[in-house]
Protein backbone atom coordinates (compact mmCIF):
# COMPACT_ATOMS: atom_id res chain seq x y z
CA UNK A 1 0.00 0.00 0.00
CA UNK A 2 1.16 3.55 -0.84
CA UNK A 3 0.81 6.78 1.35
CA UNK A 4 -1.00 8.94 -0.76
CA UNK A 5 1.32 12.09 0.57
CA UNK A 6 4.13 10.02 -1.09
CA UNK A 7 2.79 10.24 -4.35
CA UNK A 8 1.86 12.25 -6.74
CA UNK A 9 -0.61 12.66 -9.24
CA UNK A 10 0.57 13.88 -12.70
CA UNK A 11 -2.11 15.16 -15.71
CA UNK A 12 -0.38 15.32 -18.89
CA UNK A 13 -0.96 17.56 -21.98
CA UNK A 14 -4.93 17.51 -21.28
CA UNK A 15 -4.92 20.81 -23.13
CA UNK A 16 -7.37 22.10 -25.99
CA UNK A 17 -5.05 21.61 -28.72
CA UNK A 18 -4.97 18.10 -28.26
CA UNK A 19 -8.63 17.77 -27.30
CA UNK A 20 -10.54 19.93 -29.53
CA UNK A 21 -11.60 17.76 -32.59
CA UNK A 22 -10.81 20.90 -34.97
CA UNK A 23 -7.15 21.07 -33.90
CA UNK A 24 -4.23 19.40 -36.11
CA UNK A 25 -2.90 17.46 -32.96
CA UNK A 26 -6.05 16.29 -31.85
CA UNK A 27 -5.83 13.13 -30.05
CA UNK A 28 -9.54 11.21 -30.82
CA UNK A 29 -10.00 9.65 -27.23
CA UNK A 30 -8.60 12.05 -25.31
CA UNK A 31 -12.21 14.52 -24.94
CA UNK A 32 -14.14 11.26 -23.87
CA UNK A 33 -11.87 11.52 -20.70
CA UNK A 34 -12.42 14.31 -19.27
CA UNK A 35 -14.70 13.67 -16.92
CA UNK A 36 -13.01 10.79 -15.85
CA UNK A 37 -9.53 12.82 -15.29
CA UNK A 38 -11.59 15.70 -13.38
CA UNK A 39 -12.79 12.43 -10.80
CA UNK A 40 -9.27 11.44 -10.30
CA UNK A 41 -8.23 15.23 -9.69
CA UNK A 42 -10.62 15.59 -7.42
CA UNK A 43 -10.00 12.73 -5.57
CA UNK A 44 -5.99 13.17 -5.44
CA UNK A 45 -6.63 16.25 -4.04
CA UNK A 46 -9.10 15.08 -1.07
CA UNK A 47 -6.22 12.28 -0.31
CA UNK A 48 -3.74 15.10 0.11
CA UNK A 49 -1.92 14.11 -3.22
CA UNK A 50 0.53 17.14 -4.97
CA UNK A 51 -0.96 17.27 -8.20
CA UNK A 52 1.47 18.15 -10.91
CA UNK A 53 -0.05 19.66 -14.76
CA UNK A 54 2.68 18.63 -16.93
CA UNK A 55 1.65 20.75 -20.36
CA UNK A 56 3.15 21.88 -23.60
CA UNK A 57 3.45 25.33 -24.74
CA UNK A 58 5.72 25.78 -27.54
CA UNK A 59 7.19 28.65 -29.39
CA UNK A 60 5.28 30.88 -31.64
CA UNK A 61 8.19 30.49 -34.07
CA UNK A 62 8.11 26.83 -33.60
CA UNK A 63 11.91 26.69 -32.93
CA UNK A 64 11.02 24.05 -30.09
CA UNK A 65 8.38 21.65 -31.87
CA UNK A 66 9.91 17.91 -32.39
CA UNK A 67 10.98 17.61 -35.97
CA UNK A 68 8.83 15.02 -36.43
CA UNK A 69 5.19 17.02 -35.37
CA UNK A 70 7.02 20.20 -37.10
CA UNK A 71 5.16 19.75 -41.08
CA UNK A 72 1.48 19.19 -39.02
CA UNK A 73 1.98 21.99 -36.54
CA UNK A 74 2.80 24.48 -38.91
CA UNK A 75 0.12 23.40 -41.28
CA UNK A 76 -1.99 23.04 -38.86
CA UNK A 77 -2.59 26.69 -37.54
CA UNK A 78 0.30 26.31 -34.62
CA UNK A 79 -1.91 24.23 -31.96
CA UNK A 80 -0.86 24.95 -28.14
CA UNK A 81 1.50 27.54 -28.62
CA UNK A 82 0.53 31.73 -28.85
CA UNK A 83 0.65 31.49 -32.05
CA UNK A 84 -2.79 29.88 -32.55
CA UNK A 85 -5.68 31.34 -33.35
CA UNK A 86 -7.85 29.37 -31.09
CA UNK A 87 -7.23 31.56 -28.62
CA UNK A 88 -8.26 28.48 -25.81
CA UNK A 89 -5.38 25.75 -27.53
CA UNK A 90 -3.26 26.16 -24.46
CA UNK A 91 -5.27 26.08 -21.40
CA UNK A 92 -6.83 23.08 -20.13
CA UNK A 93 -10.71 22.38 -19.49
CA UNK A 94 -12.76 24.39 -17.16
CA UNK A 95 -12.80 20.95 -15.47
CA UNK A 96 -9.09 20.13 -15.21
CA UNK A 97 -7.75 23.29 -14.55
CA UNK A 98 -5.12 23.76 -12.14
CA UNK A 99 -6.23 24.37 -8.71
CA UNK A 100 -4.33 26.48 -5.85
CA UNK A 101 -1.70 23.98 -4.60
CA UNK A 102 -1.52 22.72 -7.89
CA UNK A 103 1.97 22.77 -9.81
CA UNK A 104 2.83 23.46 -13.42
CA UNK A 105 5.11 22.00 -15.26
CA UNK A 106 6.05 23.08 -19.22
CA UNK A 107 7.42 20.05 -21.26
CA UNK A 108 9.45 20.42 -24.17
CA UNK A 109 9.21 16.91 -25.56
CA UNK A 110 6.87 13.93 -24.83
CA UNK A 111 8.02 12.50 -21.37
CA UNK A 112 7.68 14.89 -18.24
CA UNK A 113 10.88 14.43 -17.26
CA UNK A 114 12.89 15.52 -20.37
CA UNK A 115 14.18 18.58 -20.35
CA UNK A 116 12.47 19.54 -16.96
CA UNK A 117 12.92 19.87 -13.50
CA UNK A 118 10.28 17.12 -12.53
CA UNK A 119 12.64 14.61 -10.82
CA UNK A 120 14.22 16.93 -8.05
CA UNK A 121 10.29 18.54 -7.37
CA UNK A 122 8.92 14.88 -6.83
CA UNK A 123 12.23 14.26 -4.52
CA UNK A 124 11.97 17.53 -2.30
CA UNK A 125 8.75 17.35 -1.78
CA UNK A 126 9.22 13.22 -1.00
CA UNK A 127 7.00 10.96 -3.45
CA UNK A 128 8.34 8.03 -4.60
CA UNK A 129 5.37 7.06 -6.43
CA UNK A 130 4.06 8.84 -9.38
CA UNK A 131 0.20 8.64 -10.68
CA UNK A 132 -0.23 8.67 -14.43
CA UNK A 133 -3.60 10.81 -16.41
CA UNK A 134 -3.60 12.43 -19.63
CA UNK A 135 -2.63 11.84 -23.37
CA UNK A 136 -1.53 10.16 -25.09
CA UNK A 137 -1.02 6.62 -23.66
CA UNK A 138 1.78 5.76 -26.71
CA UNK A 139 3.40 8.78 -26.00
CA UNK A 140 3.18 11.20 -23.06
CA UNK A 141 2.02 8.68 -20.80
CA UNK A 142 4.19 5.87 -21.76
CA UNK A 143 7.20 8.28 -21.71
CA UNK A 144 6.86 9.76 -18.66
CA UNK A 145 6.08 5.94 -16.99
CA UNK A 146 9.45 4.33 -18.56
CA UNK A 147 11.39 7.85 -17.72
CA UNK A 148 9.57 7.35 -14.13
CA UNK A 149 10.40 3.50 -13.98
CA UNK A 150 14.06 4.25 -14.89
CA UNK A 151 14.60 6.94 -12.43
CA UNK A 152 13.20 4.23 -9.85
CA UNK A 153 9.42 5.78 -8.92
CA UNK A 154 6.48 2.96 -8.51
CA UNK A 155 4.11 3.60 -11.47
CA UNK A 156 0.38 3.64 -11.30
CA UNK A 157 -1.58 4.40 -14.18
CA UNK A 158 -5.35 5.37 -13.81
CA UNK A 159 -5.62 3.42 -17.56
CA UNK A 160 -9.50 5.11 -18.01
CA UNK A 161 -8.30 8.70 -17.68
CA UNK A 162 -5.39 7.80 -20.88
CA UNK A 163 -6.58 8.26 -24.16
CA UNK A 164 -5.04 6.92 -27.65
CA UNK A 165 -5.93 7.30 -31.13
CA UNK A 166 -7.52 4.28 -31.42
CA UNK A 167 -8.25 1.83 -29.00
CA UNK A 168 -6.52 -1.11 -30.06
CA UNK A 169 -3.67 1.59 -29.89
CA UNK A 170 -4.69 2.23 -25.99
CA UNK A 171 -4.90 -1.40 -25.42
CA UNK A 172 -1.64 -2.49 -26.72
CA UNK A 173 0.24 0.20 -24.88
CA UNK A 174 -1.79 -0.40 -21.52
CA UNK A 175 -0.76 -4.03 -21.77
CA UNK A 176 2.74 -3.32 -22.67
CA UNK A 177 3.40 -0.64 -19.47
CA UNK A 178 1.71 -3.19 -17.57
CA UNK A 179 4.13 -5.81 -18.57
CA UNK A 180 7.42 -3.67 -17.94
CA UNK A 181 6.34 -2.83 -14.37
CA UNK A 182 3.55 -0.22 -14.23
CA UNK A 183 0.82 -1.01 -12.22
CA UNK A 184 -3.07 -0.32 -13.84
CA UNK A 185 -6.53 0.78 -11.81
CA UNK A 186 -9.32 2.00 -13.00
CA UNK A 187 -10.82 5.59 -11.63
CA UNK A 188 -13.66 3.81 -10.06
CA UNK A 189 -11.28 1.59 -7.91
CA UNK A 190 -8.88 5.10 -7.65
CA UNK A 191 -12.05 7.01 -5.73
CA UNK A 192 -13.14 3.43 -3.49
CA UNK A 193 -9.89 2.55 -2.74
CA UNK A 194 -7.09 4.94 -3.45
CA UNK A 195 -3.81 3.32 -3.82
CA UNK A 196 -4.22 0.30 -1.44
CA UNK A 197 -3.71 -1.94 -3.76
CA UNK A 198 -0.18 -0.19 -5.36
CA UNK A 199 2.67 -1.81 -4.03
CA UNK A 200 5.78 -0.30 -2.85
CA UNK A 201 7.61 -2.24 -4.77
CA UNK A 202 11.19 0.86 -4.47
CA UNK A 203 10.67 0.06 -0.32
CA UNK A 204 10.64 -3.49 -1.11
CA UNK A 205 13.78 -3.37 -3.44
CA UNK A 206 15.31 -1.21 -1.26
CA UNK A 207 14.56 -3.66 1.97
CA UNK A 208 16.07 -6.12 -0.35
CA UNK A 209 19.52 -5.36 -1.71
CA UNK A 210 19.70 -3.92 2.70
CA UNK A 211 19.06 -7.54 3.64
CA UNK A 212 21.78 -9.24 1.02
CA UNK A 213 24.50 -6.57 2.38
CA UNK A 214 27.09 -9.14 3.99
Amino acid sequence: MIDPRKAALIIIDMQHGFLDADSALCVAGAAATVPTCARALSHARELGMPVIHAVRAYAADGSDVEACRHELWLTGGRPVSRACDEGRSLAEPEALKPQPGDRVVVKPRFSAFFGTGLDVMLRRLGVSTVVLIGTTTPNCIRTTCYDALSLDYNVAVIEDCTSSRTPAVQAANIEDMAHIGAQMLTCDAFCRRGLESVRDVVAEVAAAVREARP
